[in-house]
């Protein structure tokens, strides 16, 4: 067997994904992204740019938000990692997802997650933030429809009804 045609050894990673141990074999070249959706059957990350540009992959790194096509499985090990999937869980995640709704900052919807992901962050980092504040925590987000100024007035609209 040639050198680039041997099996790639696996690794065994533990880390807790929405509050949940999980222990799996990756291969080192393996993306956060991949793991999860591949892996645990984690969708809500979407892949889009895999260049950690757009934001639709984004999740919560030991509550930090994060582009999960930028990071190596590999790297995240012992660490937690919430995603749209577990937010969902949380108190105060449905009133972000009432108001885009209620904003029409979902338009097509590709995109929606990980700008529900870092409007959670934000929300929850700082509940007095103003419209500059929501737009400057959604920097690295994409939406290819357009819809920045409804998905803020959607963040706004969340700090209103979160408690």
């Amino acid at each position: 067997m040639t050198e680039q045609h041997k099996p790639v050894e696996k690794t065994a990673l533990s880390l807790s994904v929405n509050g949940r141990q999980q222990s799996i074999q990756v291969e080192p070249r393996t993306t956060l992204l991949e793991m999860l959706r591949e892996q645990l059957d984690l969708t809500g990350a979407k892949p889009a740019c895999e260049r950690g540009e757009c934001g639709a992959c984004t999740v919560l790194l030991d509550e930090r938000p994060v582009h999960a096509c930028h990071l190596l499985a590999v790297q995240v090990a012992r660490r937690n990692i919430v995603t749209v999937e577990g937010l969902a869980e949380r108190p105060g995640f449905q009133q972000i997802v009432d108001a885009f709704v209620a904003r029409d900052g979902g338009q097509c919807g590709y995109c929606t997650p990980g700008f529900a992901v870092a409007a959670y962050a934000c929300i929850r980092d700082n509940p007095g933030a103003d419209a500059q504040h929501i737009r400057w925590a959604l920097v690295g987000h994409i939406c290819r429809c357009n819809a920045y100024d409804s998905i803020v007035a959607g963040v706004l609209e969340a700090l209103k009804r979160v408690p």
